[in-house]
């Protein structure tokens, strides 16, 4: 009997030393990130910048693979099909993991249940622009401006994720402000310019240069606090709509099973490229802030995400295009 429990004893000694001796061992072999979006998007760049670190850092080739399509999630579900050893790791965005399950009529994974978080590795908010020459200098000019004349300011919304900042504004309060749809930045800011529109929302990596040059002004940046990425411009909370928050963001993630130690191990080797000056500086000229965090933090966020976005977009009947 003793015998027969010193071997259950050892058995379960090794079974559960197997991942920590997986861990140990990872990277053995090339790992693949996809980026479920086309070569040259802010995602596969940020992908690309954390592929050539992790090489750097854990002696093995992380190769990034593009497999673009239906909003993410053609590149996303391959992800989750893949063996959960570590060895496929996938740039899951908040598209794909929060707005495609409500916009998309149907999707073949699900976020919270076939993935396994890393680390939140970059966030953007949007900005709210105008011309020099507009009436509207805050976010308080623009509500008053919509009390007085409903209808009267139209607003460019280049994005699904400038969509949703401008749902969001309606929901809270700023008027009876008219979106405009278009299909890309390059549009929405020559209309903005020529006047066809009063208002763009954008991307800050999309409007800085116009900025800095002068022909467009920022009104508000859309993270919870002023942005390391336009310093100076006040936040939407904080020109009398505290709380208000709407970013496009970034993360790592793994298939579902994929062992603890291994999650952990990437998320160690992250959070240190994350913290290196260059690559915090490389994220902002992007026009992103770098992230940071640990798993449970990123599937929090994930979580909420999808809490706060699920209603708007059912009240508001977006569907993708």
């Amino acid at each position: 009997m003793r015998a027969l429990r010193l071997f259950a004893a050892l058995a379960a000694s090794a079974l559960f030393a197997q991942p920590v001796a997986a861990a140990d061992s990872y990277p053995n072999k090339p790992v693949r990130i996809i980026v479920p979006y086309q070569a040259g998007q802010g995602t596969d760049v940020a992908g690309r910048y954390l592929a050539e670190y992790l090489a750097k850092a854990l002696g093995q080739a992380f190769i990034v693979e593009n497999r673009p399509g239906a909003g993410g999630n053609i590149g996303a579900s391959e992800a989750a099909r893949a063996a959960p050893d570590g060895y496929t790791l996938l740039m899951g965005t908040n598209g794909t993991h929060v707005l495609n399950q409500y916009m998309y009529a149907s999707t073949t994974f699900d976020p919270e249940k076939d993935f396994e978080p890393i680390m939140l590795v970059s966030s953007f908010p949007m900005v709210l622009l105008t011309t020099p020459g507009s009436p509207y200098a805050s976010l308080a000019d623009l509500q008053d401006a919509k009390k007085a004349k409903p209808d009267s300011v139209n607003v460019g919304m280049p994005s699904t994720t400038a969509r949703l900042v401008f749902e969001l504004l309606k929901q809270q309060g700023v008027g009876s402000i008219r979106g405009i749809p278009y299909k890309g930045s390059a549009t929405a800011t020559t209309d903005l310019l020529g006047g066809q529109v009063q208002i763009g929302i954008d991307t800050i990596s999309a409007a800085r240069s116009f900025i800095t040059g002068g022909k467009l002004r920022a009104l508000a940046v859309t993270s919870l606090k002023e942005s390391a990425l336009l310093p100076g411009v006040k936040a939407v909370s904080e020109q009398g709509l505290p709380g208000f928050q709407v970013v496009a963001w970034n993360g790592l993630y793994a298939p579902k099973g994929t062992p603890p130690a291994v999650v952990q191990k990437l998320n160690v080797e992250v959070a240190k490229i994350l913290a290196r000056p260059e690559v915090q500086q490389r994220l902002l000229d992007l026009g992103h802030e770098p992230g940071g965090g640990s798993p449970a933090e990123l599937a929090a966020f994930a979580r909420s995400e999808r809490l706060k976005w699920q209603p708007l977009i059912i009240q508001a009947g977006l569907k993708a295009e």
